[in-house]
């Protein structure tokens, strides 16, 4: 009896190439308060509209003096003015110097500030002569206007992720409320008669052959930390009936559909056939590790015109979190209008032996060590959780390749991969 020969494996960046081709990015824009603003995705190029800061102003608690009157240690100057910040003084003539403080304009014909801790006051002059204990140099503590923003300068691109800094960022140039794009709506939903929720059945009480329903936990935790607005449709019951109803919901009020499980060759399930019969579907089998069997697809709509993008990962929960991770993430910030890229590795040597290799791609789950190494999990299974909460990250391995004590490998921390 023949079979027919087995589809080449495709390799992880052809996939992820492959699904980004058909993603567009939403046009749906909301107006939300700077303050509200964290996480979320501009939506337009961010053009200042004034110079920041506005004027030449003092960067320290000090005299502001004109730079050619201190050229020797122990000058003298009469103060003639006092300026704090958010006043403007009048015009410095020769010989003479301002108390000046940090955010204060700097007065006319200025050109230098001293700092305090430089000066002293000169003996019986009711403070209103100054030695200066130093010379001056033109420019010196100055902040020129202009050297942070200049007007008409686009300061943030569209697409950028909004995080603190950016935040303060518009805040500095008068902006009340930024345009970002609407939060992605995701639909999770686990399908398998196997899974229980925790709460629902006590671990002495589990039937044979159950397991608790982990990847709902952490995809769904994943997809708010992308900016998702998520629906947890829950566990859909195993039968065919059950599952179209669940995707004709979640397509016409979403625009993606996540699921885990059921998307291995040849496994018999209700999924595959109820998005075909919905939409379509596409099976990847891909040269990695965790990982392999990953769906993509489109559910048609019904009560809207369009179709939500299906993702189906799977079942095992480190296949599933290492999935996601490559291949979803990417794809809710495209649909976001937000450019992606894989963490920046890190190169760090190995304090472990790998003397198999594998012919797929491995995302090895390490952890950093004092001596500045990396360890290896000692149980690389894709059924393995508890391998992603003791490492910090992953190493990228090519496939075919051993790893030897002291090699320098491509580190990935999850703490960047998750931000």
């Amino acid at each position: 009896m023949s079979t027919a020969p087995r589809a080449p494996l495709m390799s992880l960046d052809d996939a992820l190439q492959a699904l980004l081709a058909h993603i567009q990015p939403l046009t749906t824009v909301e107006s939300v308060a700077t303050l509200d603003a964290d996480g979320r995705i501009l939506a337009q190029d961010l053009v200042s509209a004034l110079q920041v800061p506005a004027f030449d102003n003092s960067s320290m608690d000090g005299y502001a003096v004109r730079s050619a009157d201190v050229q020797h240690l122990g000058s003298e100057l009469t103060v003639t003015q006092r300026i704090a910040a958010g006043h403007f003084g009048e015009a410095l003539l020769p010989g003479q110097a301002a108390r000046i403080f940090t955010g204060a304009p700097v007065p006319p014909g200025a050109d230098a500030i001293v700092m305090q801790e430089q000066t002293e006051a000169v003996p019986g002059q009711d403070a209103t002569r100054v030695r200066f204990l130093t010379t001056a140099e033109a420019g010196q503590w100055v902040r020129r206007s202009g050297e942070d923003v200049r007007a008409g300068e686009t300061v943030l691109q569209r697409g950028q992720k909004l995080g603190p800094a950016q935040l303060g960022l518009a805040a500095s140039l008068g902006l009340s409320h930024l345009q970002v794009v609407a939060r992605p709506k995701v639909a999770l939903f686990s399908t398998g008669d196997e899974l229980v929720m925790p709460g629902d059945v006590a671990p002495a009480d589990m039937p044979p052959g159950s397991i608790y329903n982990s990847n709902r936990f952490f995809l769904r935790a994943l997809l708010h930390r992308l900016g998702c607005e998520v629906s947890d449709l829950g566990i859909v019951p195993d039968r065919r009936e059950a599952t179209v109803a669940a995707l004709k919901t979640a397509a016409d009020h979403h625009d993606l559909i996540v699921t885990s499980g059921g998307v291995s060759v040849g496994e018999e399930d209700h999924v595959k056939p109820a998005v075909q019969s919905l939409g379509e579907l596409a099976l990847w089998q891909i040269a990695m590790k965790p990982g392999k069997p990953f769906a993509y697809g489109h559910v048609r709509r019904e009560t809207a015109s369009g179709a939500a993008h299906f993702v189906g990962l799977p079942g095992n929960p480190v296949s599933s979190f290492i999935t996601f991770l490559l291949l979803v993430k990417p794809l809710i910030l495209a649909l976001q209008g937000s450019a992606s890229a894989p963490p920046v590795p890190y190169r760090l040597p190995a304090h472990f032996d790998l003397p198999k290799a594998d012919k797929r791609r491995e995302f090895l789950r390490v952890r950093r060590n004092a001596q500045g190494g990396l360890d290896l999990f000692p149980n690389q299974s894709s059924g393995v959780l508890t391998s992603v909460v003791w490492g910090d990250g992953v190493v990228d391995n090519p496939a075919g390749h051993t790893i030897a004590h002291g090699d320098l490998l491509n580190f990935w921390s999850f703490s960047e991969w998750l931000s």
